[in-house]
């Protein structure tokens, strides 16, 4: 059995993927295929899911409101009166999916793209006659209208598109380009999205109307097209050749979800989880502007041959204005088996005039190579087997303990996380699978003895998911090791993937829970001592997800405790505390993951005038810059004058002058976790001596 985590929305895909350009489509009509397909997902979802779906006419609203959503989500198309006149829909959707007529469905997608094709003639048009804005008035822009109304009269669209040609503008105009440049990139855009909407495919329509099904039930479960189908093969083949990340829509921008482990943006340190893509070139191309284009299309440009480079212009996560991009090169590649290998390495920690070595095992993601498993040979790759002889390496290297890092390690195969826990104890249950008739399979280790019985640590973050979660709650329940960092992703499900007559389906079919009984499904595991962390949990995250299944409980299952670290628990998190007063690189994650919130939290509209604009933009700049520059006079580091350079500098980038090193701020997180470790190891050793005693 095998597991992989799904760390996006419904519709994300993997710059591994190759997905054809869309033909022409003259008239936007069901096929008889979609039709036949329309009523089997139908079955699966109620007969095949886990949870006990119900298709009623509560059902059909939320299924209708959804694929508004899908559809208009900012309420800049529609009118009321689009909507009233597809009123009808709202409560007989469950007699569309089971009887398979699609014919208003597909009418209601041709009125958007009615509307959508005459708005973007109507902003040409706009650039036609010239850009003539002034930028001094008090208007401002808002941001997220998912709770706006619908408009009733079109005067009412025309203001709101105005609003939007004029930030589009004030943005390129802030970030330096003149009156010529700005024209000609808003024409490319619009001209761009245009040549979309007129290339629709009826696979299009079905895919959004299916998310929207699908979408009701829970976020893991989706239908995939056949070219959805086939791309979804070779992401699962662990040979992905492209950039290594996954990507999703965020309104009208593509957004960075999550990045493959030892996949070419995560070796370059460029992107981030929550990065924003605004445009796409090649080594020696033009950047084509992506804002508002596709999906699929967006992962056209950013996919080739490996060796070549592509161009992103990025909007970092934590800029809280468009203006903010930065340009950043990646060279494609492929990633296999090697590149995701658990590797390990000694810390030295000093102490009371004594160094003290402890070891550190990244484990980027739970893997096999399933076909030489298969095969009966004997020297197949697998996270278990590496990880034992990076831990065998520590053990001789006299390390005092040892740090699993599984953070951003979105899971992989199940049997590797169970086998990996049977390296740290001796033979017992690991985890319970749940499935939908309510029968519980309990997985466990076999193998008597333990591999390692020293001091354990288990390093998280908010994107250790599903197998990962598995590993360090199964630590965790059995008392054997500490857990440190962020509460974990929330995945605790698992998917099969279901052929159909056209395309197939991926169905949540069971969840799972811990050996205390504990569901790791929505709340994730919450480590033992908590570091500060800059990603945002209702930006990412399960429970940030629509219609996530909830967390729940199942009867606990017989284990031994190895140890009991809440005994200790409360001195360890007093030196913690103690400690990390004095490390600049904690007080600025968590100086930052505070100001982040706070700048989202007022960040709803952008204001139109120029010098407003500016003024609020390097007034956030300012405190982000404060905050870096605090860390580094800590330091003993260079003080940075723009804040734009210090993602460079927090990813480790050799700069070329001599100065002491800039680690990456999320290398002190390992730091800690090593002098945490190093004090349970003492406290342990003082009980035990007070015992003999």
């Amino acid at each position: 059995m095998s597991l992989f985590a799904t760390l996006s929305r419904s519709v994300a895909f993997t710059l591994a993927l190759t997905i054809a350009s869309p033909l022409a489509f003259a008239q936007l009509e069901p096929t008889d295929a979609q039709r036949q397909v329309t009523t089997e997902i139908a079955d699966s979802l109620r007969y095949g899911h886990y949870a006990d779906v119900e298709f009623d006419e509560q059902w059909s609203r939320e299924a209708f409101a959804r694929y508004l959503d899908i559809l208009d989500g900012q309420r800049a198309y529609f009118l009321r009166r689009d909507i009233e006149e597809f009123q009808d829909m709202e409560t007989q959707l469950e007699h569309v999916i089971f009887e398979g007529n699609l014919d208003r469905v597909f009418a209601l997608y041709q009125r958007l793209n009615d509307r959508t094709e005459a708005r973007l003639e109507w902003l040409l048009a706009k650039l036609d006659e010239g850009l003539d804005f002034e930028y001094d008035s008090n208007m401002r822009l808002e941001l997220d209208r998912e709770e706006f109304p619908w408009a009733t009269r079109e005067s009412e669209l025309d203001e709101l598109w105005f609003k939007r040609l004029k930030n589009a503008a004030l943005t390129l105009s802030l970030s330096g380009q003149d009156e010529e440049e700005i024209e000609k990139n808003l024409r490319q855009r619009y001209e761009g999205q245009l040549s979309q909407v007129r290339q629709t495919e009826a696979e299009d329509v079905f895919g959004l109307f299916m998310a929207a099904v699908s979408g009701t039930i829970d976020p893991h479960t989706g239908y995939l097209s056949p070219r959805q189908g086939e791309s979804f093969d070779i992401q699962m083949s662990l040979s992905l050749e492209g950039i290594g990340a996954l990507l999703q829509g965020d309104g009208e921008y593509v957004k960075v979800s999550s990045l493959v482990p030892g996949g070419p943006a995560e070796r370059a340190g460029v992107l981030e989880p929550a990065d924003r893509i605004v445009a796409v070139g090649q080594e020696d191309g033009e950047m084509v502007n992506v804002v508002g284009m596709r999906l699929d299309n967006v992962v056209d440009l950013i996919r080739g041959p490996k060796g070549s480079v592509v161009r992103l212009d990025v909007v970092p996560a934590q800029a809280m204005d468009m203006t903010r991009s930065q340009t950043v090169e990646i060279t494609r590649d492929t990633v296999d088996l090697e590149d995701q290998a658990a590797q390990g390495e000694v810390v030295e920690i000093e102490r009371d005039g004594k160094t003290h070595r402890l070891g550190v095992v990244t484990i980027p993601t739970f893997y096999v190579d399933f076909d030489a498993w298969q095969a009966g040979e004997d020297d197949y790759r697998s996270t278990t087997r590496d990880v034992a002889r990076e831990v065998e390496r520590l053990k001789e290297e006299g390390v005092e303990g040892i740090v699993l890092d599984l953070r951003n390690n979105g899971g992989g195969a199940l049997q590797e996380a169970n086998s990996l826990i049977g390296l740290f104890i001796d033979r017992g249950p690991t985890v319970q699978v749940r499935d939908a008739q309510g029968r519980i399979n309990l997985y466990g280790d076999s193998e008597s003895g333990t591999l390692y019985d020293g001091p354990l640590g288990v390093l998280v973050n908010r994107l250790s998911a599903s197998a990962s979660e598995i590993f360090a709650g199964a630590i965790q329940d059995y008392g054997r090791g500490l857990v440190l960092g962020t509460p974990t992703f929330g995945k605790g499900t698992v998917q099969t993937l279901n052929e159909l007559s056209h395309g197939q389906i991926k169905l949540t079919r069971a969840k799972f829970y811990r050996i205390s009984g504990e569901s790791t499904q929505h709340r994730g595991v919450e480590p033992d001592i908590t570091y500060p962390s800059l990603v945002d949990p209702e930006r990412i995250g399960e429970s940030s997800l629509d219609n996530a299944l909830i967390w729940d409980t199942v009867q606990n299952v017989q284990y031994r405790r190895y140890d009991e670290p809440e005994a200790v628990l409360p001195s360890l998190i007093r030196r913690h505390e103690e400690r990390i007063k004095q490390e600049p690189n904690f007080l600025y994650l968590e100086r930052q993951s505070e100001l982040a919130r706070q700048l989202r939290e007022q960040h709803t509209s952008v204001s139109l005038n120029r010098d407003l604009r500016q003024r609020e933009m390097e007034a956030q700049e300012a405190e982000q810059l404060s905050l870096e520059n605090q860390r580094r006079r800590a330091l003993g580091l260079e003080l940075l004058e723009d804040w734009s350079d210090a993602r460079a500098n927090n990813t480790g980038e050799d700069n070329g002058e001599s100065q002491p090193e800039d680690e990456p701020v999320e290398r002190a997180q390992v730091i800690e976790s090593a002098e945490i470790l190093l004090d349970y190891t003492q406290l342990l050793q003082a009980q035990q001596m007070a015992g003999r005693q």
